[in-house]
């Protein structure tokens, strides 16, 4: 049996989507390596198929990564790729695939480009959501949370059932180092700041976030927005910067690490989740979270979050004042917060994924 896997996020910049796969892929290397996989996948034989300009590499020791082709972005994805996996299974963990591929599993993080149409230009929303609908019928369509498998159900006239979940982590960060120095390099005093992590895409809603810091008035305990933007594809964002609120950019994961475990709470403003990491990665390192009243942000955080409604900026800095009114977190709060990350694992995904694979004719 040969199994291909769509590298060709190895080749994008890294967001939630390449993050998934990278890790997703990672851990199905370790089961197949110690021999945890199911026999008959483990006796397959696995590759990651690349495409010529791809940059970002994997410590892998089971899975062989091969570049081919002489296409980019999708042209690769429909040519190259699907004649190099040709008579094999092909997975695909980043949302696109060849559409005339017969043994495809693709994993569609969430439905947003039918849902929010006006956070997307118009030709990012012509090629995605062609794409959909032609890998609903023609591959196996996975996804990440419940959310999204519902989302993703009724937007491709698909049945949930027929739609398993891989969910994703935060375990990344686990190993992450954090570089504390970031502190003093933005000014901050510990435990007298909020942060935000995310792009200026418009369904980040980060634009609520710092205009509830505006309202909050406590420029000593300010609101740092990590993240980039990508106005070529999403429409709306934040550009300017005032007294209470540090734009900080982009910013490596042990920078971010040290904020998260810093920071007197973190805020997540999202209007539209397929999943939403980066409130777990901020549990994982002890920091209090705020968060949106997105369903798939809910089905994440559970109750190890205190809520709000991101469409009200008074709302948001209530949650602020009452945080920090409570100082730092509490034994309960923490207990909950271990219980959502345990919750979720790579090792967990891609056995789930494994025993997909397995029992399945795809």
């Amino acid at each position: 049996m040969k199994i291909s896997i769509n590298g060709r996020f190895l080749s994008q910049s890294t967001t939630g989507v390449q993050r998934y796969a990278a890790e997703m892929v990672k851990a199905v290397d370790r089961l197949l390596t110690s021999g945890e996989a199911p026999p008959a996948l483990r006796d397959a034989t696995w590759q990651i198929l690349a495409p010529p300009d791809a940059r970002n590499s994997l410590n892998l020791e089971r899975i062989e990564i091969r570049k081919i082709g002489q296409r980019t972005g999708h042209a690769w994805d429909q040519v190259d790729l699907a004649r190099a996996a040709a008579g094999g299974r092909l997975i695909s963990l980043a949302n696109s695939g060849p559409v005339l591929h017969s043994q495809h599993i693709v994993v569609i993080h969430d439905a947003q480009v039918f849902r929010k149409p006006e956070f997307f230009n118009w030709s990012y929303l012509a090629v995605h959501r062609t794409l959909g609908h032609l890998l609903a019928r023609k591959a196996t369509i996975a996804t990440v949370s419940q959310f999204s498998r519902r989302e993703l159900a009724s937007v491709l006239w698909l049945r949930p059932e027929s739609i398993p979940v891989f969910p994703n982590s935060a375990e990344h960060f686990a190993t992450t180092v954090p570089d504390f120095g970031i502190i003093d390099r933005l000014g901050l005093k510990a435990a007298h700041f909020f942060l935000s992590v995310g792009s200026m895409n418009k369904n980040k809603n980060i634009s609520l976030a710092i205009e509830a810091a505006r309202r909050l008035k406590r420029p000593d305990v300010p609101l740092v927005v990590v993240g980039g933007d990508n106005s070529k594809v999403f429409q709306g964002g934040v550009t300017a910067a005032e007294d209470g609120i540090i734009l900080a950019g982009r910013l490596s994961d042990e920078e971010i690490a040290a904020l998260y475990a810093r920071a007197a709470a973190f805020v997540f403003p999202s209007l539209y989740e397929g999943f939403g990491v980066p409130p777990l990665e901020a549990m994982l390192l002890g920091c209090p979270v705020i968060a949106s009243t997105a369903d798939a942000v809910k089905e994440t955080c559970g109750d190890a979050a205190a809520y709000f409604d991101p469409f009200d900026a008074d709302d948001l800095r209530q949650r602020m004042l009452e945080r920090i009114a409570a100082g730092q977190i509490s034994s309960d709060e923490r207990s909950k917060q271990m219980q959502r990350i345990a919750a979720y694992s790579w090792r967990n995904s891609a056995t789930l994924f494994l025993k997909f694979l397995e029992n399945t004719a795809y």
